[in-house]
């Protein structure tokens, strides 16, 4: 058992994942880092170097990680539920129902039993956060990322519902939705490095240029920290003026 702040970090290797580990490291946190990559010993070890108090997992399943953290720590402050699947281009009459199901897999289900499992334990402590980071695109729309925009704006959509739901217990439910954040998984630096392709991506930012991955974390550690508390139940974008 510790006295220490603990998180649990899904999908770590993907998106923001790195970004806010380091962080929550920094400000003292102890990090439960959950991805299919760590079965590679070598990949662990390597994510465990992003701060100290970071630890990567092999579980992957939700009841797994949360009964393993519980026996480790005692208690579970943050899930940041970090979660990323490829931004499938299909226009709707391309759509294969396995594509659609897989996609709200990734994005609906699986982050749905991640804060299944985490509520219960947060609602006997009357105390705990849970941030989504989601996305932007539903905000505004993306013409033939349908499949995307709708796995995506259903755990925007949740967030309102989970906020009302978990309020009572002091529990705070809110997600972060970026667009055109640099990360490995849709804004890649070969993407930006490409001298076709990046002027016509800015040029869709009002702020002219890529989120950091490090603004986003900043904002997670805001929405995990005691002055967060009062807020619940939104949808923070971080797109830079686009949505």
């Amino acid at each position: 058992m510790t006295d220490k702040r603990i998180a649990i970090l899904t999908d770590a290797t993907h998106f923001v994942g790195d970004a806010i580990a380091t962080r929550l490291s920094t400000d003292g946190y102890q990090v439960f880092a959950v991805d299919p990559a760590f079965s590679d010993a070598g990949k662990r070890t390597a994510f465990e170097s992003l701060g100290d108090g970071v630890v990567a997992l092999t579980h992957t399943s939700a009841g797994d990680v949360i009964e393993h953290v519980m026996s480790e720590a005692g208690h579970i402050d943050l899930l940041a539920s970090n979660d990323a699947y490829p931004a499938i281009r299909a226009p709707l009459t391309d759509i294969t129902s396995d594509a659609l199901r897989d996609t709200l897999e990734a994005l609906v289900v699986k982050p749905f039993d991640f804060a299944s499992h985490v509520a219960g334990h947060m609602k006997a402590r009357k105390q705990g956060k849970i941030v989504f980071l989601t996305s932007a695109a539903p905000l505004n729309g993306l013409p033939n990322y349908a499949m995307y925009c709708a796995a995506r704006g259903a755990m925007n959509a949740a967030v309102k519902a989970l906020a009302k739901e978990l309020g009572p217990s002091n529990v705070q439910v809110n997600a972060i939705a970026p667009n055109f954040v640099a990360n490995p998984d849709y804004f890649p630096p070969e993407l930006m490095a490409d001298p076709d392709k990046a002027p016509k991506i800015l040029k869709n930012i009002p702020l002219g240029r890529l989120g950091k991955p490090e603004e986003v974390a900043a904002m997670v550690a805001q929405l995990a920290s005691e002055d967060g508390g009062f807020f619940t139940g939104q949808v923070i974008a971080a797109s830079g003026g686009w949505a």
